[in-house]
């Protein structure tokens, strides 16, 4: 069985390596950094800290004892960047993103439009395995300890899946499509929602 634990600070540096391997083929990253299909992974690594960061403000990141797999959620009500954390993150991000910063500002816009208010629920903001070590189970352990909780405590849970082939795992994790978001000349996204599920 894999060993999963909640992620600290000493985990970021791994944690986001792991997780910018896991999305070098992803295509809305794709879509906001081309040049990441030259294999320039340094700009994701930086975007895939600065969620990760946001996260263990919360103690919502769940990780695998090596770091090659992480979850990073967001608890209900917390999804949504606030204003002194966006001051915070500012820099960074612009520095990563450059002339790319309004097409990352234009999707983040169009999702968090779909992004539902009610119910509060847990928002999966990145899932994502070392592609070395994916298919050993290590994006189901890191999944398992907040879905074991949203059922123990009666709480939904919601994501955007930016690969289709990826709907089918989050399903058998008990997740259904809500809708498909197409992004203004880019790629798609399948909103999914998770209820409470029954022991």
């Amino acid at each position: 069985m894999t060993d999963v634990r909640r992620a600290t600070k000493a985990d970021l540096a791994q944690v986001a390596t792991s997780l910018a391997r896991a999305f070098h083929d992803d295509p809305v990253m794709l879509h906001i950094l081309p040049e990441l299909a030259s294999g320039k992974q340094a700009k994701l690594e930086g975007l895939m800290r600065i969620e990760t960061t946001s996260a263990l403000r919360h103690e919502s990141v769940w990780t695998t004892s090596d770091g090659q797999a992480a979850a990073v959620w967001k608890p209900p009500g917390k999804w949504k960047v606030g204003g002194a954390e966006l001051l915070r993150q500012a820099p960074r991000t612009v520095a990563i993103l450059r002339s790319r910063l309004p097409v990352a500002l234009s999707v983040l816009n169009a999702i968090e439009k779909q992004h539902p208010v009610d119910p509060p629920h847990w928002h999966l903001a990145v899932l994502g395995t070392d592609p070395a070590v994916q298919g050993q189970g290590k994006g189901s352990a890191v999944l398992r300890p907040v879905l074991e909780h949203c059922d123990r405590a009666g709480e939904p849970a919601y994501l955007e899946s930016s690969k289709e082939q990826n709907v089918p795992f989050y399903e058998r994790h008990g997740f259904r499509v809500t809708e498909r978001l197409d992004l203004r000349d880019g790629p798609s996204l399948w909103l999914m929602w998770r209820d409470p599920q029954p022991a």
